[in-house]
């Protein structure tokens, strides 16, 4: 899991999307400060001293490209941007205003973590590209799993589910949470988790123990 030291700054508008975002990162392990604006911004960099942002284009008063420019004046915090604009034009001007990495919505928020995490290992503010659970060893990074030494073949669903997992290792995940955390989304078949969750252990279970416990009428939580 992330250092507790690894503090993330997530400005959107959206509010929706904004508590999505930081949730998904607390979960993780960073912590996190979230705003809708720009608002005494360099104030809120000064007190915070974040180690990345995450940033919307596309805000209210001055936007994100305006305000990447006034973080990079301050140091060299990476930023990552999440926008509805996927044109080249766009992207060029993302780069443009040191931007280290560019998000299109709708996207996946174990992918939106997954790379806030390699932007900050990049930096060398995360040096660990593995979590370990027991005997089981999640490299990030390498987009590999292992079980007492055995790695373990996973589709790339699979990887996001048990990353999810393993990040909230202890915690009981409810069916919808793990829909929108692994999917994006939260108004589809709830069926679709017991699928995932049942073809991720029987591949788990060959080198060991149940680690996915069911905890019924609520949803899955992996021991930690």
């Amino acid at each position: 899991m992330p250092s507790a030291s690894a503090r993330i700054l997530v400005v959107e508008d959206e509010e929706p999307l904004r508590d999505a975002i930081g949730q998904a990162l607390s979960h993780a392990g960073f912590v996190v400060e979230t705003a809708a604006d720009g608002t005494d911004f360099v104030a809120r960099i000064t007190l915070f001293r974040p180690d990345a942002a995450v940033l919307d284009i596309s805000l209210p008063g001055e936007n994100g490209l305006h305000l990447a420019q006034r973080l990079r004046t301050m140091g060299n915090t990476p930023v990552l941007f999440v926008t509805a604009r996927d044109g080249v034009d766009d992207r060029l001007a993302a780069f443009g205003a040191g931007a280290d990495d560019y998000i299109i919505k709708p996207f996946i928020l174990a992918e939106l973590v997954a790379r806030v995490t390699a932007v900050l290992r990049r930096t060398g503010t995360l040096v660990s590209p593995t979590v370990q659970v027991g005997d089981l060893v999640l490299d990030e990074v390498a987009a590999t799993a292992t079980r007492g030494g055995h790695m373990i073949d996973l589709t790339a669903t699979e990887r996001r589910l048990l990353t999810y997992l393993v990040h909230n290792r202890g915690r009981t995940m409810s069916k919808t949470q793990i829909l929108t955390q692994v999917w994006g989304y939260d108004d589809y078949d709830p069926n679709l988790v017991e699928a995932y969750v049942s073809a991720l252990r029987r591949k788990l279970e060959v080198h060991g123990p149940r680690l996915i416990e069911t905890v019924r009428g609520i949803g899955y939580r992996l021991q930690g």
